[in-house]
């Protein structure tokens, strides 16, 4: 009988596996038909508007500017790889250590470089594959362990054993997975705009909008052909990510200027820039869900509630794995882009909890 048991428990496990990696690859496939046409409609209507680039040799001034902290690189010995990242404040203050999302890299935190200096010392990192990091060619070398791993080591070389940690996007996803995998490196947790990696992908999986809303994770499993698409029209899709009215950056926020805009042109039209990002998603459903998933940290979750990527029930859920205090904020008619739409809210949000976590700690 135990044995008819085993044997039943396996073929289940098996059997929704088999849907599981159908449904990832009927959704890959759907995907890319949908951005296929696409691609072909844009082709019919002007085929050298289509693969129009303009060539960007020079970064924008605001990249360079010292308001926001100098520019640093670090050799990590056991990978190998030199990261990038822009640091401000004093040496020996706390470590905040912020963790951009996609399709950004570190200047998607100079609200924040300038906010908290005055106590912390802050690090915008450029994550591996990003910006002026070292971008290794394989899918492999983006699995959510090796992502993990960096943040340790980086916190290392810094000379730091723990650090205040910030991640928005995609780089929530790795601040949850550090939180979870390593609690004595994180004295207090943020995350904006990702739930808890478990509600994601329990979610998704029930949820049709939510699965649509996540087409891009299914659709970066092709190979190339994302980055392509990308690029088409002078990357006319990620203008379209911070600009347009369905996910752009809402209207009542800070919104990009020009020179903002140009400078994540000028980071991801440089020759193999996206192949990196888009990489960080093509591993994805081989790591989760986790078989580790409580967080024991102090944790703030920020949500922009019209967020076009992220259900924000998925907010909601996320307290029942954080067995500490635990802070929701839901922010109303603010987009995907929290902390670069409403970066002076978001910064008082962030300093309200790390004062109320000191005076309960005291």
């Amino acid at each position: 009988m135990a044995r008819l048991r085993d044997c039943l428990l396996r073929l289940t496990v098996t059997i929704r596996s088999l849907l599981f990696w159908s449904l990832v690859y009927c959704y890959c496939g759907l995907c890319a038909s949908i951005y296929l046409l696409k691609l072909l409609w844009s082709i019919g209507k002007g085929p050298a508007q289509t693969f129009r680039r303009v060539a960007r040799e020079h970064p924008p001034a605001c990249l360079n500017d010292p308001s926001l902290g100098t520019h640093c690189y670090v050799r990590i010995k056991d990978s190998g790889l030199r990261f990038h990242y822009v640091a401000t404040g004093e040496r020996g203050k706390p470590l905040m250590l912020l963790l951009h999302g996609f399709p950004e890299f570190w200047y998607s935190w100079r609200h924040q470089l300038r906010e908290f200096k005055s106590e912390y010392r802050v690090v915008a990192l450029d994550l591996r594959g990003y910006g002026e990091t070292d971008a290794p060619v394989h899918r492999e070398n983006y699995k959510l362990d090796c992502l993990i791993t960096d943040v340790k080591d980086i916190l290392d070389s810094l000379g730091y054993s723990k650090c205040v940690l910030i991640g928005h996007d995609w780089g929530g996803m790795i601040a949850w997975l550090i939180a979870i995998c390593f609690p004595e490196m994180v004295m207090k947790l943020i995350v904006i705009n990702f739930p808890h990696p478990n509600v994601f992908t329990e979610y998704i999986l029930r949820h049709p909008a939510q699965l649509f809303k996540s087409s891009h994770y299914y659709f970066f499993q092709i190979p190339w052909f994302p980055e392509f698409m990308f690029s088409i029209n002078d990357f006319k899709a990620l203008k379209h990510l911070f600009t347009s009215h369905s996910t752009g950056i809402g209207r009542k926020g800070c919104r990009l200027t020009t020179e903002d805009l140009e400078a994540y042109l000028y980071v991801f039209s440089q020759p193999g820039a996206l192949n990196g990002p888009i990489n960080h998603y093509r591993n994805i459903f081989s790591c989760l869900p986790l078989k580790h998933h409580m967080v024991t940290t102090p944790t703030l979750l920020l949500w922009g509630e019209k967020d076009a990527f992220m259900e924000a029930e998925m907010a909601e859920v996320t307290k029942i794995y954080v067995k500490n205090y635990f802070r929701l904020t839901i922010l109303s008619d603010v987009s995907h882009w929290l902390q670069q739409e409403q970066p002076d809210i978001v910064n008082k949000l962030i300093w309200t909890f790390l004062k109320e976590e000191t005076r309960r700690k005291d």
